[in-house]
């Protein structure tokens, strides 16, 4: 897990670096479209199933629309904010699953996972202040991300098909091209990507795989429990790439939050682990 998230992290830097020159429609499709043929690639070297009717499965379809705007929507934050910021506020998806779990999947929430909940969304204020002079709009877009990656975990759980993870990432990455190129009428003149523009893209597509895999690995070998508080530590990665390669300095409001945030996702996932103990007793 911790592996996965320091791929992503990596990806991110690449992205972030990216966007400084070539316009975000432009990274979104390459890397789409190029996400899509590694894993077309894989399935059929694995021989999974490329065409299947499941793949019309409603979960499966809700989940793959929720990939394409969480990353969509994300990676409008990575160019438009701090890459530190956005990382910050991507962390609060946990607390996102929780109160969806409670309305789509009935799931019992008791009052101190719901404080928590209200304490994460504390710290995202502190990091948004909105109101405030240093206020950025958009940072609303990492929010929006984390919105929709979290309605994609939910649409996960409610899957009831057995289709190869690699199947279902390869529809998500395509839809991801796709809407990269819905937003050309919205973006820049497309550019010829340079020597070290070409370089970023290989960059942020093979951590972007090897984060993929080692998250899958973990998932199937690891408990959820155990293993989930550790997605935190991509924020500790985000954060030291941000100050390190790109001189960021994320200022002590956003620190505050961004801690906040962790602490509430690290007390909700201990508190679930607890209360998923105590079921399994009682039963």
């Amino acid at each position: 897990m911790i592996l996965a998230m320091a791929g992503f992290a990596c990806e991110d830097l690449f992205i972030k670096m990216l966007s400084e020159n070539l316009p975000i429609s432009e990274i979104i499709i390459i890397l789409g479209f190029s996400g899509s043929i590694i894993f077309l690639i894989i399935g059929l070297l694995t021989k999974a199933p490329i065409f299947h009717k499941d793949m019309l499965n409603t979960p499966i379809i809700v989940r793959t629309l929720c990939e394409l705007f969480g990353a969509l929507f994300f990676v409008l934050a990575i160019a438009l904010t701090p890459l530190s910021s956005a990382s910050a506020i991507i962390q609060v998806m946990p607390l996102l699953v929780t109160i969806g779990a409670a309305i789509f999947f009935k799931e019992k929430v008791g009052w101190r996972r719901w404080t928590a909940v209200f304490v994460g969304f504390l710290g995202v204020l502190l990091i948004l202040r909105p109101g405030f002079g240093n206020f950025m709009p958009a940072s609303i877009f990492a929010l929006l991300g984390a919105t929709f990656l979290a309605g994609r975990d939910l649409a996960t759980r409610a899957i009831e098909v057995k289709l190869p993870s690699v199947t279902i990432s390869l529809y998500a990455f395509l839809a991801f091209g796709v809407s990269g190129i819905m937003l050309i009428p919205f973006s820049s003149e497309m550019l010829l990507p340079s020597s070290n523009e070409i370089l970023y893209f290989a960059g942020a597509s093979a951590f972007g795989v090897i984060a993929y895999y080692s998250i899958v690995i973990a998932a199937r070998t690891g408990e959820m429990s155990v293993i989930s508080p550790f997605r935190y530590s991509r924020l500790v990665f985000a954060m030291l790439l941000s100050i390190i390669v790109l001189s960021e300095r994320p200022d002590m409001m956003t620190l505050l939050g961004a801690s906040i945030i962790v602490a509430s996702g690290v007390y909700t996932f201990v508190r679930e682990n607890l209360l998923s103990k105590t079921r399994e007793r009682v039963a």
